[in-house]
């Protein structure tokens, strides 16, 4: 909260937005409306053929449908540029392309949230009662039938919760913006905040824009509540509903829906990780340096996380039901909203640049807190209904219970919410770009900086040290909380 409060302490008036401010907060609306709409169209057919087909490997089609989750976002647009870019594979094949401006940030966005529809839309087909299923085949229906009577409802509800879910989040990209866009006709309100805050130094300005940008963030998720989600939302994604009106061309299409999709998500990453391999004896020492600060933030903020977020799952699941809305506000919020407020109010007490580490650990904790309640709550809503009262006659309190009841039961969904908030922080390019000296870059900063130098061969072996990092960690802390649980 306090960050929040800054911000809306430090805002000029409205009269201190430019023109080309207004032009920010255009563009921000028109290319997130615009990548939410594109993601959930082309979802569609992938979602539906997942959910109509069964064949060997679905299961790990879906699991790397989740993958941009925890993909550091600077090197998925390195292998967008690596691909789409003049230099990249189409332009070898004689293709015009150029990934630079709205478009490079349209086709990122969509890179990163179609996966996310696929995976929401595909909850929604597995609802589909499927005695309603049997009931239509006995009727004979075909397959547009089935579309119009089963599949058009259930997407008429759950699709628009998808589109606004995925409109929130692109209204908060930054550095896909701070890459692929720029310029007086790309420039999105995040980067129009790193700019005043950065380049012009003009705090009041940068203040507002962060609070026009909580606006916008808070008017999304309140839309995003009102309309209706998928029940279940989150869990269960690998039931594959029978069908027997996919036959004939149907099945080719499925099949070219599945391949085509996988194809736009693991070439660019293929594009950066096969050549990286062959730079990473040409890396300078500084990017070496600059991973093992990643790693440490990373760390800190999966500790801090955890310290943080269960007790408040404690709190919540014993009636206080506002702690998880004060959780759950860093949602509304982007890590350059809160790195302003943070900013705010360090700079009466010590020189803010000098702590750009611990203030990007900072942010990652806070706005890794809204995931880890989701993964924390009901665990520790079934530890209290289950050993609540044994426990208080056992006399069972503090450090004593948390030792031999709470955290043998809480192991697996610390450990993901642990992985997560050190997979998020070791990719973040949000606040250290904002804060960082020259001697402070982490490894999402050095890469960005050798890209900004167009030495991508160097810039694709720091990717490949980033992903490592980033999957590593997810990896060993969710392994960890499964070990014995």
């Amino acid at each position: 909260m306090l960050p929040l409060l800054a911000v809306a302490w430090r805002a000029e008036d409205w009269g201190g937005l430019r023109a080309s401010d207004w032009g920010a907060l255009r563009f921000t609306l028109w290319q997130a409306a615009l990548s939410a709409a594109l993601s959930v169209a082309l979802a569609v057919p992938v979602a539906r053929a997942l959910a109509r087909r069964a064949f060997p490997g679905r299961g790990a089609v879906v699991l790397l449908l989740g993958a941009p989750f925890i993909l550091p976002t600077i090197v998925a647009v390195l292998g967008l540029v690596a691909v789409f870019g003049r230099s990249g594979w189409l332009g070898a094949l004689g293709v015009e392309a150029d990934i630079y401006g709205a478009h490079g940030v349209i086709l990122a966005h969509v890179f990163f949230n179609m996966p996310l529809a696929v995976r929401l839309l595909l909850q929604g087909w597995s609802a589909i009662p499927g005695e309603r299923l049997r009931l239509a085949a006995s009727l004979g229906f075909r397959a547009r039938d089935t579309f119009r009577l089963l599949e058009w409802p259930m997407l008429r509800a759950v699709a628009p919760g998808v589109f606004l879910v995925i409109f929130l989040i692109c209204t908060t990209s930054f550095a896909v913006a701070l890459a692929l866009g720029g310029g007086p006709r790309s420039t999105t309100v995040e980067l129009a905040i790193y700019e005043a805050f950065r380049f012009d130094f003009d705090l009041g300005r940068a203040a507002l824009l962060a609070a026009l940008q909580l606006a916008i963030g808070v008017a999304a998720a309140i839309l995003t509540l009102r309309v209706a989600l998928p029940s279940g939302f989150g869990a269960g994604l690998d039931r594959t509903v029978p069908r027997w009106d996919s036959g004939g061309w149907l099945r080719w299409q499925d099949a070219g829906a599945v391949a085509l999709a996988l194809l736009f998500l693991l070439a660019p990453m293929l594009a950066v990780l096969a050549e990286g391999a062959l730079y990473l004896h040409a890396l300078p020492a500084s990017v070496w340096w600059a991973a093992l600060r990643s790693l440490l933030i990373a760390l800190v903020a999966a500790v801090l996380t955890a310290a943080l977020a269960l007790p408040m799952a404690l709190a919540v699941a014993r009636g206080r039901a506002w702690v998880e809305v004060v959780g759950t506000l860093a949602v509304t919020a982007s890590p350059l909203v809160l790195g302003v407020g943070l900013y705010v109010l360090i700079l009466p007490l010590a020189n803010p640049v000098r702590l750009a580490l611990p203030v990007t650990a900072a942010v990652n904790v806070l706005l890794s807190v809204p995931s880890a309640l989701r993964a924390l709550v009901p665990a520790v809503r079934d530890l209290d209904a289950g050993y609540g009262r044994l426990s208080a006659s056992l006399g069972l309190r503090g450090w004593t219970w948390l030792r031999l009841v709470a955290l043998p039961r809480l192991r697996r969904p610390l450990g993901y919410a642990m992985g997560l908030a050190a997979a998020l922080a070791a990719g973040d390019l949000g606040v250290i770009a904002l804060f960082a000296r020259p001697g402070d870059a982490t490894l999402p900063l050095a890469l960005y900086q050798l890209m900004g130098s167009y030495r991508m061969g160097e810039a694709k072996a720091a990717a490949l040290i980033l992903v490592a990092l980033s999957l590593g960690l997810f990896w060993l802390f969710e392994r960890g909380g499964r070990a014995r649980a």
